[in-house]
């Protein structure tokens, strides 16, 4: 089986900053990791490898520096490398940025499976790994918590839902977007790290691309949504902590609580 996942290389978000003008994140300076959701799918796509045999090529778009992120994933077991880079697409929105991984799929060739994270931790938006599967027209499955059952023309998985779960039966190729219960991510291996500096990190450019890109619909320019506000997480103030109380004063300092917050 030909396995694709798609990564992104995303600022550990722990302590952000904001542009106060462009309301974009300040990436400079912060630490990088591969997001957590797509480093899960590529747990699945290897463990798959391990189940039933073929390939994991994976692939990512971004500056020239994501090409640690690939080689993280290469020596976790992965096969193949991309790099999708260009000026020209730098700034793109969720809309760009897959109809640019779509081409560069395109271009990488037959494909039974396309595995992407839910969402990344610097967008949240859930949205590049359905949007590519319409663009590439194959079916989907979105939150995917466990992979059932693997063949050659189908999988069988669970998708996480609102109200609970759903049991798919898929036919390939197709996409699964993958959540954090899916799989826990295996460590690179010293061996690992060894061989995924001797591989090549193949780069897809601009010039690569661009006959089936939408180039209109490309970088900051074509992107048809923008940043109106960003802004930090807010904490929360701390809660009042009751101590070296009788289980009545308690029962009565909460009630009292209640009823000035008018819950009561």
């Amino acid at each position: 089986m030909k396995i694709v996942v798609c990564i992104k290389q995303v600022p550990d978000t722990v302590d952000v900053k904001i542009d106060p003008k462009t309301g974009n994140l300040i990436r400079e300076g912060l630490p990088v990791i591969i997001n957590p959701d797509d480093k899960v799918g590529i747990e699945a796509a290897l463990s798959i490898k391990e189940q039933i045999g073929g390939t994991v090529t994976v692939i990512s778009m971004g500056p020239p520096q994501a090409d640690v992120a690939l080689r993280e994933a290469l020596a976790m077991g992965c096969d193949e490398a991309i790099l999708v880079s260009g000026r020209e697409f730098g700034g793109s929105d969720t809309y760009a940025t897959s109809g640019i991984l779509a081409a560069a799929i395109k271009k990488f060739g037959h494909f039974d499976l396309l595995i992407t994270g839910r969402q990344a931790i610097d967008g949240d938006t859930a949205q590049v790994g359905p949007q590519l599967g319409e663009k590439l027209h194959i079916p989907q499955v979105s939150y995917v918590e466990e992979i059932k059952e693997v063949a050659e023309d189908h999988l069988i998985v669970k998708r996480q839902f609102e109200d609970g779960y759903h049991i798919i039966k898929i036919k390939t190729p197709c996409l699964l977007t993958a959540i954090g219960e899916l799989a826990k991510p295996r460590y690179m291996t010293v061996d690992g790290v060894m061989d995924a500096y001797d591989k090549e990190v193949k780069i897809y450019g601009f010039d690569d691309l661009k006959d089936d890109l939408e180039l209109d619909m490309i970088g900051t320019k074509g992107s048809p949504t923008n940043v109106y506000q960003s802004f930090p997480k807010q904490l929360k103030a701390p809660g009042t902590v009751l101590k070296d109380m009788t289980d009545d004063e308690y029962v009565n300092a909460i009630m009292t609580k209640l009823e000035e917050k008018h819950v009561i």
